[in-house]
């Protein structure tokens, strides 16, 4: 082990499964202190026993100012600082334009852009110099996707809050960057084919087939690009966009 995160605390929300999840290993792997979130308790209690290392689990959803007053709070009493934040709750829909609903609409953007908002406004009084914060961007904010404007969109707001952030927070020695996956295997992607196993299979294999290197990525590829925006390997790396995308949204 390497250790790049030894005596660091981090937050990761939305780390019950998929890329959060994957995350959460590495980072602990790695050496650091990790709280995690998730919105269902069972769920959460499950996620904390797959992690080997020094793991906490609070129960918070994102788009809920109440719980995430009281998720930074136990994070104070218990920690006193965090070091790293990564915003990886959030998630989407499918609806082609014609069939966008209201409820489609706040659903993708309190989860994916209110969420974020309050998530790092509220993280601010426990970070200080060298904090670093990590956005989810995705592949979806750059490229158009049938089905998924709202979704896209939402991604797209991610990436510029990054920028503005890290223009008010240029006196802070905070970072704040986005990481932005290509198409992963991760349990939100595959369900977005329903519940069938072959349409599962033929979503990812056509992702796969619009990838230059032939393949969707892994949740630990992703979690690993985490790990240097949140390490001290990226110093010097501010308001950026890393795809770690295969090469899905470059060529």
């Amino acid at each position: 082990m390497t250790q790049r995160l030894g005596g660091k605390i981090a937050l990761i929300t939305g780390a019950t499964s998929g890329i959060g999840l994957a995350t959460a290993k590495v980072f602990a792997t790695e050496g650091a202190k990790v709280f995690i979130t998730g919105r269902r308790q069972d769920v959460l209690d499950k996620a904390v026993a797959e992690i080997d290392g020094d793991v906490i689990g609070i129960r918070a959803d994102s788009a809920s100012m109440a719980d995430l007053d009281a998720l930074f709070a136990q994070v104070k009493t218990e920690a006193g600082r965090i070091d790293v934040l990564y915003t990886a709750a959030g998630g989407g829909s499918m609806l082609p334009l014609g069939q966008i609903t209201e409820e489609q609409v706040d659903d993708t953007f309190d989860r994916n852009v209110k969420g974020v908002i309050f998530t790092v406004q509220k993280a601010l009084p426990l970070m200080g110099k060298g904090g670093s914060i990590i956005l989810t961007g995705s592949t979806a904010g750059t490229e158009g996707t049938a089905a998924f404007s709202v979704y896209s969109a939402s991604k797209a707001a991610v990436r510029n809050l990054a920028r503005s952030w890290a223009l008010d927070l240029k006196d802070s020695g905070i970072r704040v960057n986005v990481v932005s996956p290509g198409a992963t295997r991760t349990p939100g992607l595959v369900e977005l084919a329903g519940e069938d196993e072959a349409a599962q299979q033929g979503l990812l294999d056509y992702l796969a087939s619009r990838i230059p290197l032939g393949r969707v990525g892994e949740a630990e590829e992703i979690g690993k690009a985490v790990l240097f925006l949140a390490s001290d390997d990226a110093s010097f790396v501010n308001g950026a966009e890393l795809f770690a995308d295969g090469g899905q949204a470059q060529v």
